[in-house]
């Protein structure tokens, strides 16, 4: 099986991380070899973090490069456009549309663009774009947006729900699974 590339993005502390682990678990589980590694950036001051998951029959790098990646799935919009460079011909960008205002925005230097969906969909890409942030409120907690977009996500793979059941319970704590799954069935469920 030809290798395949997906780019976790967002914003230090929306979750990216927990979203790869539990990626990686699945597909391990069902027999793949799987690279999994996280560039975080300034993620503790809200900065870009970045993390690549490829897998398939041998993998043997890590990393992805410009025009590799299958899926971007991305927790916020302008890191969705920040890495279109990286998504292959034909590949589909899974987006929050919630806003983070990065540095420049937040001191003024700089405003958030505008319209990014659109200019992101003017660049010839399938852009799967909703508001998970709202999901995940419902869910009962802001912090299950990854799950949120994990259950988007779960509709670009032939897992059973049961396979990402098992992975949710393996990678989240006990007092947060409910919400959590609660979180994935509605990404999951959501019709835009």
């Amino acid at each position: 099986m030809k290798t395949k590339n997906i780019m976790i993005v967002g914003v230090g502390g929306q979750g990216t991380l927990l979203a790869s682990k539990l990626l990686g678990k699945i597909l391990v589980s069902k027999g793949f070899d799987v690279k999994v590694s996280e560039v975080h950036g300034m993620s503790q001051r809200g900065g870009s973090v970045v993390t690549y998951v490829r897998w398939g029959d041998k993998v043997y790098s890590p990393i992805i490069d410009r025009g590799e990646a299958d899926i971007i799935l991305s927790f916020e919009m302008l890191e969705a456009a920040r890495w279109t460079e990286y998504l292959a011909e034909g590949g589909t960008i899974i987006s929050n549309t919630q806003q983070t205002n990065p540095m420049p925005v937040i001191t003024g230097a700089a405003e958030y663009p505008l319209e990014l969906d659109n200019k992101i969909r003017a660049l010839g890409i399938n852009l799967d774009c909703f508001d998970a942030l709202s999901l995940a409120n419902e869910a009962g907690s802001s912090k299950a947006v990854n799950l949120v977009l994990l259950g988007r996500l779960s509709n670009y793979f032939d897992f059973t729900q049961d396979e990402w059941m098992k992975a949710i319970e393996e990678s989240v704590p006990p007092k947060f699974l409910e919400i959590n799954k609660k979180a994935f069935e509605l990404g999951k469920n959501f019709k835009s």
